[in-house]
């Protein structure tokens, strides 16, 4: 732990305050086992390829690591239907056959491994809830494209959006900030919470006319009564680090239109120049900028609570050094 000035909620009114502030760490076996084979993109062999990264900076001897935990089905039903549920229990029992007809295979046990990983993820929110961490990183998690009735590139479940439904049902919160700057746009979290206003979105995404999954257009915008509290920045293929800082200045007007009560930040690390499936030129620094402005906006607007979702990430060196650099903007 260490000694950072943060903004604490009393009685309705923001105060600064100087205490010891915990960021948690999620890893361990049962997170690390989502993954689709070693000779996949999304291999298993993430998870320790990130530990063991952490382990030699600094950071690693500041965080508190916890382990992970199994969601019941329940509890992924709130943002899943019981039926594209059940039918990944079946499928789990056989490791057959695809879960969306396209890319996102079936392996013996991929129920419990993707359970698990919503559970951890539930967990990180209410340890931040609860006041046991200000902040947490998760960093098997973030599947953004699994949509409530199916999977969807490589996500089996939408964890995004079964922690988001947790944080506006479950605790009541009023209005919770989604922020992606994964390759990828979070399609699967977009189009889940296109008509809920109650969900800030915001996306920097390689333009879906060039990358899966081939939306999240500039002038998607949300529905209804949430029309205006969606924002899509697609970017150009090869876009760099200054092109970045340039569009995130937006991400941060939005957010002082809509202030949250908590903050979910997806850090894919597949934006990295150098991933084999993307045409992103960020560096690290992109990663660790993203994580200190939103821990501020974090203090400023919710008491400090921010939770990241590792996300995409396919360059094993590139994921390894997005992900430190998130976890050492942290602390």
């Amino acid at each position: 732990m260490y000694l950072q000035r943060v903004c604490k909620l009393h009685t309705g009114q923001v105060t600064a305050a100087c205490r010891p502030m915990t960021v948690c760490v999620y890893t361990g076996e049962a997170l690390a086992r989502y993954g689709f084979g070693d000779d996949h993109p999304f291999g298993p062999d993430r998870h320790d390829v990130f530990v063991r990264a952490l382990q030699k900076d600094l950071a690693g001897s500041k965080v508190s690591f916890s382990e992970p935990v199994i969601a019941t089905a329940e509890e992924i039903e709130r943002f899943h239907t019981p039926g594209y549920v059940k039918r990944v229990i079946q499928q789990s029992k056989t490791g057959v056959g695809m879960l969306d007809g396209y890319d996102t295979p079936a392996f013996p046990g991929v129920y419990e491994a993707a359970a698990t990983v919503v559970g951890t993820v539930l967990k990180a929110a209410e340890d931040i809830i609860n006041g046991h961490c200000d902040q947490a990183f998760v960093p098997i998690a973030g599947l953004h494209h699994a949509r409530r009735d199916g999977a969807a590139g490589f996500c089996v479940f939408n964890d995004c959006g079964v922690v988001i439904e947790t944080l506006l049902g479950q605790y009541g919160l009023q209005r919770v900030a989604y922020i992606d700057i994964d390759a990828h746009h979070g399609d699967g979290v977009f189009y889940g919470f296109e008509d809920d206003p109650r969900l800030v979105f915001a996306d920097l995404h390689e333009d879906g006319r060039y990358l899966y999954p081939g939306t999240g257009m500039a002038d998607e915008s949300g529905c209804g009564e949430a029309r205006g509290t969606k924002l899509n920045i697609p970017m150009a293929p090869g876009a760099d680090d200054q092109a970045f800082y340039m569009a995130w200045e937006r991400v941060e007007r939005h957010l002082e239109q809509h202030p949250p009560n908590f903050i979910l930040l997806q850090c894919g690390a597949d934006s990295i120049a150098g991933d084999p499936i993307t045409h992103m030129r960020y560096s690290p620094a992109a990663h660790r900028h993203t994580a200190r402005r939103l821990q501020e906006l974090a203090g400023h607007y919710c008491a400090g609570r921010l939770l990241a979702l590792g996300g995409g990430g396919y360059n094993r060196e590139n994921l390894a050094a997005a992900w430190v650099a998130v976890v050492s903007a942290l602390v």
